[in-house]
């Protein structure tokens, strides 16, 4: 059995960074927390954090920490089906994709009892690698699989458009959507992971070997609010500028070509009973936003007249 002390101060340490930062978390002393990890330590006979700005865990320690969450969650699971312990929160940690977190995903935390969520952003075609080191519980990613030791639940498909403010579009784009507008004309990127805009480039048989410019803006909501403003195009969310689409105060860059990505739920299979709250939860947020596979693009509202 290991010291569930030790493991919490391992966990602590890894995902806050600092030991500082870890004590507090905990509510207990910088050394104490020393003390805990170098036990933990000399129990397993190997380094199991990297102490450094920050501090990370090494593969053996991640390997504890996936080990402290699961024995967490199963812990949770076991209280609320006896019903006469006393239940607090456990922390669950996902990995998360922006754009799904502004569109459906936080309804779906909502409606979960018993979980603190620790959430981890970063775009769907990496999410999947936090899961694979046992960072996370879950994730949403655009992979499907196979993952070993997870099941995966399709989840739909998140649907974009490439969006600008109508005066944008007629300064740069008067003549069409075409190479050389765009390597003029400034896109938006989310990060350096963010390829949605390429995709959508490439999708209209538009190759663009110099590339185009771009601000980098991390944030979903701020995406939006860039287009409409005028400080460039950039693939939005449907659900997020359906509304302003329908108002002609943004307008498609090209009409009716909609990018969509698959998304799939990922998750443990030794955690599975005790997310299967979250799980129940997630597929029916994601039904009310996410399109089907296999359903076509549909035209956006049309601006009234």
């Amino acid at each position: 059995m290991f010291d569930p002390a030790q493991l919490a101060a391992l966990a602590a340490v890894h995902r806050r960074g600092a030991f500082d930062l870890a004590a507090a978390e905990l509510g207990v002393t910088q050394s104490a927390i020393s003390q805990r990890l170098r036990a933990l330590e000399e129990r397993m006979g190997t380094l199991l954090i990297r102490r450094g700005s920050p501090s990370v865990a090494t593969e053996a320690g991640l390997r504890l920490i996936r080990h402290h969450d699961e024995v967490a969650l199963l812990a949770g699971q076991v209280a609320q089906e006896i019903g006469t312990l006393a239940q607090g929160h456990a922390t669950l940690r996902i990995a998360v994709n922006a754009d799904s977190l502004a569109t459906w995903v936080i309804p779906a935390l909502a409606a979960v009892d018993g979980f603190l969520f620790d959430l981890v952003i970063d775009d769907q075609d990496f999410s999947q690698d936090w899961l694979r080191r046992g960072e996370v519980a879950a994730a949403v990613t655009a992979h499907p699989g196979p993952l070993q030791g997870c099941d995966t639940i399709p989840l739909g498909a998140l649907r974009y458009r490439a969006t600008a403010s109508p005066a944008f579009a007629t300064r740069w784009f008067t003549g069409g959507v075409t190479e050389a507008a765009l390597t003029r004309a400034p896109a938006l990127v989310f990060s350096e992971k963010d390829r949605l805009q390429n995709l959508w480039i490439a999708a209209r048989g538009l190759g663009l070997r110099a590339g185009f410019p771009a601000h980098r803006l991390a944030s979903s909501q701020g995406f939006v609010d860039a287009c409409l403003a005028g400080l460039g195009w950039g693939m939005n969310p449907e659900a997020l500028v359906a509304d302003h689409l329908a108002a002609g105060r943004l307008v498609e860059l090209i009409p009716d070509t909609a990018l969509d990505t698959l998304l799939h739920w990922q998750f443990a299979r030794l955690t599975a009973p005790a997310l299967a709250p979250l799980t129940r939860a997630m597929r029916v947020a994601a039904a009310r936003v996410l399109v089907p596979p296999s359903a076509p693009p549909s035209a956006p509202p049309s601006a009234p007249m």
